[in-house]
């Protein structure tokens, strides 16, 4: 079995997300630790961030699986966004222990012409000075669809960042279905060669989430569209055996299609009907 959910509006608070989340079938979501697109984080209330943990040790959630803001590049080429960054993501780690024991998922970043030689190395250093031994959360890098200059396209360039992690377990990985697709994996008729690749170059134990996206494009694009499930390149069949996979089961899956809540709902309720 996994835990299936998606993006939720921080704006009413933990709690609410929780109950939102169970209104749409959903037993696990994600939420952005700030403004996704800007930097403004609100204040946390730590009672509402303690009957979030209630609810869902009550209702059986898997992990949750926050998300980085969208802004946040720790290895861009200007010092001014790079310290921004680094400050983010430091303090979003610090505001993680509010609800302990789950995952912060961040791009990897782009490294805006420097090359990846470069970037890799400022990325690992970034997670190294936020990520503290008292730290109950996992750090999650997302594999990307290699749009532009971003950093994670590879399994091997992932892998150059957690070879260069210090606190090694609290580092792992959110497998994007569409940006692995778009980034040039066949999800759809090898996906498990596709695993078979990722545990000989990551390992399968470090692969802790999966963003189950279908995709606008058709593979090795890097184009890094969402689309609703079955709907597009990847297909029905491909998204259902990702799901089913053996490999995957008892992980938190989390839907980032174009959707509004009719639409996650009757999605969730999909997968649920295939396990």
């Amino acid at each position: 079995m996994i835990n299936i959910g998606c993006h939720l509006s921080s704006t009413g608070g933990f709690l609410a997300m929780g109950k939102h989340a169970t209104e749409l079938g959903a037993d696990t979501f994600a939420f952005f630790t700030r403004n996704p697109r800007g930097g403004a984080a609100k204040d946390i209330d730590p009672e509402d961030a303690k009957a979030l943990i209630s609810y869902m040790k009550d209702n059986n959630f898997g992990k949750l699986v926050a998300h980085a803001p969208y802004t946040m590049n720790v290895c861009a080429e200007k010092e001014s966004v790079r310290n921004f960054s680094w400050d983010v993501l430091s303090d979003d780690l610090d505001r993680m222990q509010y609800v302990p024991g789950n995952y912060y998922n961040l791009h990897p970043g782009s490294h805006v012409g420097q090359g990846t030689d470069i970037a890799v190395p400022m990325i690992a250093d970034a997670i190294n000075n936020a990520l503290k031994p008292e730290h109950d959360t996992i750090v999650l890098l997302e594999t990307m669809a290699g749009k532009g200059s971003e950093v994670g396209r590879t399994f091997e360039e992932i892998a150059m960042i957690i070879d260069r992690i210090e606190l090694k377990d609290k580092i792992g990985v959110c497998f994007d279905t569409c940006h692995t697709w778009d980034g040039g994996y066949d999800n759809v008729n090898d996906f498990d060669g596709v695993l078979k690749e990722f545990d000989k170059v990551i390992g399968l134990d470090r692969l802790k989430a999966v963003h189950l996206n279908d995709s606008k494009n058709d593979r090795d694009t890097h184009k890094d569209r969402h689309e609703l499930i079955g709907k597009g390149f990847l297909g029905l069949d491909a998204i259902r055996n990702i799901v089913t996979h053996p490999l995957l089961q008892g992980k938190p899956f989390i839907l980032e299609t174009p959707n509004d809540d009719p639409g996650y709902k009757d999605e969730i309720a999909l997968i649920r009907s295939w396990m």
